[in-house]
């Protein structure tokens, strides 16, 4: 199921099969000069990215799956095949099935084929780096980059545990300090540089030093290395240890109050947690890395990543933000949504899956009558 069934220069969009990854789709698009512009870990397949709604670091200026999505193709629990739209960039027609399957997690049907929104690459774009003295002020800085109108590419945020872990494990030579890292986009060199002065003057006015310039293509993606890298660099520095990638969240203006709050919290912890972020659109994770066989060591990981829901819930933001729901969060479905839409999803599932076939015991508390056989959902 990887394969490109159809292409359109013309229309920017493609049909594929459900378990191409999407680096594949890239490298096949590249010479036309377009691309499918999402970018989430390595390995990704663009089934997978649908069913988990993602998003990663090019969010920022494209959007997320769901906004990268015309139409796809599934099979439901009873066997019905169903195509959720067509090729129109935009329909009234009916409910939005496409939405409503993507970000499902595998519980409502399953993704065969995907018709995704193509785009063209950048003319231009530079590479920025700089350092700043706490997290706090660096994403404020994202924050106030974005108010000043920047056309940002990518806007990304690593804290000096992760610098220094990057160091450590690919012999990266960068300054140990919170950083953040810009992709500016432009349709030309001049439209680019002015991108580059706006940045130049928000990251001073918040405490940013060091800063640095690609000078070239190839020097973009050297400086872009670091970010790439941070999830295998730190399972690298813990071979011994499991990593518990957790995320969250919350409106851009309370992106540097959690940050800054996470980051208080894991310096007071003794398990070892780098941070990073899509300072962009107020989205970060915690590399939690513990000893599995160690109770004290699983337990502090879990309340970790409690108090970054529990204060991303206090701030209206979400307790994922990309990696989705699962078992693992949800307990925090209904303190987000309220009684209201739980019920709803459950309505939706037992109509769709009355067996429960798809993926069960995910996104929704489910229990299985003994005598019966049946499941009922919690709601």
């Amino acid at each position: 199921m990887n394969k490109i069934l159809r292409v359109s220069v013309e229309d920017l969009d493609a049909t594929v099969q459900a378990g191409l990854g999407y680096l594949d789709l890239n490298e096949f698009l590249a010479p036309q000069q377009i691309s499918f512009p999402l970018d989430p870990g390595p390995g990704a397949s663009i089934g997978g990215m649908c069913a988990c709604r993602c998003s990663g670091s090019t969010a920022v200026k494209y959007g997320t799956m769901r906004d990268n999505v015309l139409n796809v193709t599934a099979v439901l629990a009873d066997g019905t095949i169903l195509k959720t739209g067509t090729r129109a960039r935009k329909s009234a027609a009916g409910y939005d099935l496409t939405r409503l399957l993507i970000g499902s997690e595998g519980t409502l049907g399953v993704i065969t084929e995907v018709t995704l929104r193509l785009r063209r690459k950048p003319e231009r774009s530079a590479a920025i780096r700089v350092c700043f003295p706490s997290v706090r002020q660096a994403a404020a800085a994202a924050n106030a980059t974005l108010q000043a109108g920047v056309e940002l590419g990518r806007c990304e945020l690593m804290d000096d545990d992760m610098v220094k872990i990057v160091n450590q494990m690919t012999g990266e030579k960068a300054v140990e300090a919170t950083t953040l890292l810009y992709e500016l986009v432009g349709a030309s060199e001049a439209a680019v540089q002015e991108q580059v002065a706006r940045v130049q003057q928000v990251v001073a006015e918040h405490g940013g030093y060091g800063l640095e310039t690609s000078k070239d293509a190839a020097h973009a993606v050297q400086m872009w290395r670091a970010r790439k890298e941070a999830l295998w660099s730190t399972q690298a520095a813990y071979p011994d240890r499991e990593v518990m990638i957790t995320d969250v969240c919350v409106p851009l203006s309370n992106l540097a109050d959690l940050i800054g709050q996470t980051k208080d919290e894991i310096r007071a912890s003794f398990l070892p947690s780098p941070l990073v972020a899509h300072a962009g659109d107020g989205n970060f994770h915690a590399f939690i890395t513990f000893h599995p066989d160690k109770p004290e060591e699983v337990a502090e990981a879990k309340r970790l990543s409690a108090r970054m829901v529990e204060a991303a819930l206090a701030m209206d933001g979400t307790c994922t933000g990309e990696h989705g729901v699962g078992m693992g969060k949800i307990k925090y479905l209904e303190a987000e949504l309220g009684p209201g839409a739980i019920k709803t999803m459950g309505t939706i599932k037992r109509a769709l899956d009355p067996h429960n076939l798809l993926n069960p015991g995910k996104i929704l508390h489910q229990s299985v009558d003994p005598k019966t056989g049946r499941f009922h959902l919690c709601v």
